[in-house]
C-alpha cells in the first residue's frame, strides 16, 4: 500500500524555494534531475528533469519550475518549517 505524498501550498513553495536548477545525477551520469533549494541555498529535494518536462505542456524549464513549486512533499521542508518557527 503506497501512501499519498503531501504538498505544500504553492504560496508557502515561493517563500520557502530559492532556486531550482538542474544538474547531472551524482551517481548516474547520464541522468539530470532538477535539484530544489531554499532561499539559504540549502538542499531540499530534487525532481527527475525528464519525468517533469514531460509533465509540461512546453517542455520548458520554466515550465518544470512551475509544476515543481506545485509539487514540494511536506517531509522535505518540516526541518526547514520548524527552524523558521523556532526563530520567531
Amino acid at each position: 500500500m503506497s501512501e499519498e505524498v503531501k504538498c505544500i501550498p504553492y504560496d508557502m513553495a515561493m517563500k520557502l524555494v530559492g532556486n531550482v536548477i538542474e544538474e547531472e545525477h551524482l551517481h548516474e551520469p547520464d541522468r539530470r534531475i532538477l535539484t530544489v533549494y531554499d532561499k539559504n541555498g540549502n538542499e531540499i529535494c530534487w525532481f527527475d528533469a525528464k519525468e517533469v518536462l514531460a509533465e509540461t505542456k512546453d517542455g520548458r524549464k520554466e515550465s518544470a519550475v512551475e509544476l515543481i513549486l506545485h509539487q514540494i512533499p511536506e517531509w522535505a521542508v518540516d526541518d526547514l518549517l520548524k527552524k523558521m518557527a523556532d526563530e520567531k
